[in-house]
């Protein structure tokens, strides 16, 4: 038989002899309402960009593939944190509000 040393071993006994304490998972507000308006500033970029270069507005197309270029720049963050969090919200496996980067 192989000799175990059990004074550095961690089990289910050692881990309920501790002092209890309570896991912090409240949503992170501020860090929250930045991804939704990233979001929605994202979105309507896009959306504006596109319409813009098809009406050619300031008379080419640069300017609304600059906005839909900058619309895409903030929507992309905002979508995938908006989507973290409201997947941690809904209680998804995997999912916390500790995967949202603080600001």
């Amino acid at each position: 038989m192989a000799y175990v040393d059990h004074a550095f071993s961690i089990s289910d006994e050692d881990m309920m002899m501790e002092t209890s304490y309570a896991v912090k998972n409240k949503p992170p507000t501020k860090e929250i309402s930045l991804a939704v308006a990233l979001f929605v500033f994202g979105a309507f970029g896009i959306v504006a960009g596109i319409a813009m270069a098809v009406n050619k507005v300031g008379g080419d197309r640069a300017h609304g593939l600059f906005f839909a270029i900058l619309g895409g720049v903030l929507f992309i963050p905002g979508f995938y944190y908006t989507r973290i969090a409201y997947y941690a919200y809904q209680g998804y496996k995997g999912f916390s509000f500790s995967n949202i980067p603080p600001v």
